[in-house]
C-alpha cells in the first residue's frame, strides 16, 4: 500500500495511503479530496482528472495512450508533467508519489 502526497489546488499537502491495484484517480477520490472532479468515473472520456506528477515517478508510470494523450490536449494547464490520474494504476514502485491536482479549466 503505497504512501502518496496529494497537493489540491490551493497549495495545501496531504499524505494518504492507498491500495495496490486502484487507479490514482480511485485513491485521491477515495481520500476526500473535493478538487478532483472525476466526472467520467475513469473511463478516460474527460480530463477532469487532470494532476500534475512528480517527474522522479514518470519511469514508473505506464505510457501514456493516444486517448489520453488527446484528452490532455484539450486541457490549457497541460505541462510535461500532466496525467490523467484514471490512467495511473497504483504499485508499490509509486511509494511516496507526489502529485498536485490541476487547475480547473
Amino acid at each position: 500500500m503505497p504512501k502518496l502526497t496529494i497537493v489540491n489546488r490551493a497549495g495545501a499537502e496531504s499524505e494518504i495511503t492507498a491500495k495496490t491495484g486502484v487507479s490514482l484517480m480511485e485513491a485521491i477520490r477515495d481520500a476526500g479530496f473535493d478538487d478532483l472532479l472525476a466526472l467520467c468515473g475513469g473511463c478516460c472520456s474527460c480530463a477532469t482528472c487532470h494532476v500534475f506528477v512528480d517527474p522522479a515517478f514518470a519511469a514508473n508510470l505506464p505510457p501514456m495512450s493516444a486517448d489520453e494523450d488527446e484528452l490532455l490536449e484539450s486541457t490549457s494547464h497541460r505541462s510535461a508533467a500532466s496525467r490523467l490520474s484514471c490512467q495511473v494504476p497504483l504499485t508499490d514502485a509509486l511509494e511516496g508519489l507526489r502529485v498536485t491536482i490541476a487547475p480547473e479549466d
